[in-house]
């Protein structure tokens, strides 16, 4: 089964700091809403993110969600660590007899592969934070906005 948490997380947590940043009120229903799922998900993973200072939720009238810390200081890798907790990225068989050189080795051999790419994975995520990941996506969508507004003129 794919899990979809870290990758729903990431999205909540960009849509938090795109809201502080334009000055929109966030909640857990409109990232329910914006995000197509099932509003006990997000809380669910309000949770994590609230517990590590990532984000804040204020109640009350004026309430909402807030991003905990500066965009700058959250980085991809702290996310994902929050969210996903103790669950390894790969996890080998259990289950395999010691029949032969390679079953009797196998476990230790991917324990080792495993762990090196799970490495590579979360230093990959902490070279990004999310005032640069906010940045990209919002430079890819005004050329998305220029290809729309593009093929629109031309259509007239």
């Amino acid at each position: 089964m794919i899990d979809l948490r870290f990758s729903t997380a990431l999205q909540m947590v960009l849509s938090v700091a795109l809201a502080d940043q334009d000055g929109f009120r966030c909640t857990s229903r409109t990232l329910a809403e914006g995000l197509g799922t099932n509003p006990s998900f997000i809380r669910k993973l309000l949770i994590p993110l609230t517990r590590e200072g990532m984000l804040v939720a204020a109640i009350g009238k004026g309430g909402g969600l807030h991003l905990g810390r500066a965009a700058e200081q959250i980085t991809l890798r702290d996310l994902y660590l929050a969210v996903m907790e103790d669950k390894k990225l790969l996890v080998g068989r259990e289950d395999v007899a010691p029949r032969c050189r390679i079953s009797a080795n196998i476990n230790g051999f991917f324990a080792e592969v495993a762990t090196d790419a799970e490495t590579a994975m979360l230093d990959a995520l902490g070279r990004r934070n999310i005032a640069d990941s906010l940045a990209e996506l919002l430079r890819r969508d005004a050329i998305r906005m220029k290809r729309v507004t593009k093929t629109a003129n031309a259509a007239e």
